[in-house]
């Protein structure tokens, strides 16, 4: 019985046509190009079986003034995928062996596999917007956050001790005093950053949002002004 497994390897650019000669050589079959729309460009994903095995070679971010070489003068029918990722994606394939020049589809836009729908859109902006303010909280957990402590009492009685009742009442207190006066100059909670505020309101409706904003602002006010007084 014949056993399947399947792996993916990263492929630079530069090595697209190397892998399929070598491929070739060694009675690989071609199977699929395979593309994907990204943030950082096309993603294209050959791959290729023998013996049970499906190996699959990631081309991750694929521009549009990159040139991508075609793999048909070894595996011909490689040009229904390669003409219609030109087609649909937008991406150069040079050399195709049976080359549509563009007609391969009869498409009403440009590249249509590469628009972005204002759903897709507002996901990868609520997405960005989360990420962000979930560095900010990492980088605000990370800084020094405690206000100056004042002298223990073990340190107060260590400083007083010798001393006659009158003159260490004076010591203590000054020493007091101090230590409430470095606590007042401490710097206020910070409140929600505005990446914070956005990540929380992303995705709810105008009216609900600005409810959840003002609720967010009013609670960071009030929290400084708490600790002013």
């Amino acid at each position: 019985m014949t056993t399947f497994e399947q792996t993916f390897e990263e492929l630079p650019l530069a090595g697209v046509h190397d892998l399929a000669a070598a491929r070739h050589a060694e009675g690989w079959r071609y199977v699929q190009i395979l593309a994907v729309n990204t943030e950082e460009g096309i993603d294209l994903v050959y791959s290729y079986m023998k013996d049970g095995h499906l190996a699959n070679f990631n081309v991750s971010g694929v521009k549009q003034t990159d040139a991508v070489p075609s793999i048909t003068d070894l595996y011909l029918e490689a040009f229904v995928c390669e003409n219609e990722i030109h087609d649909l994606f937008d991406v150069a394939i040079s050399d195709i062996a049976i080359d549509f020049g563009g007609m391969f589809y009869q498409l009403a836009e440009k590249a249509p596999m590469t628009v972005v729908s204002p759903e897709q859109l507002a996901a990868r902006e609520k997405a960005k917007k989360i990420a962000a303010a979930k560095a900010a909280k990492e980088a605000k957990a990370a800084a020094p956050t405690e206000a100056p402590t004042g002298p223990t009492e073990e340190e107060i009685q260590a400083k007083i001790a010798g001393l006659d009742p009158e003159k260490a009442a004076k010591v203590r207190a000054a020493m007091e005093a101090k230590a409430k006066k470095a606590a007042a100059a401490a710097p206020a909670p910070a409140g929600p950053t505005e990446e914070e505020i956005e990540a929380k309101i992303a995705g709810l409706d105008p009216e609900k949002a600005a409810k959840v904003r003002a609720a967010m602002e009013a609670k960071a006010r009030k929290a400084a002004e708490g600790k002013g007084e």
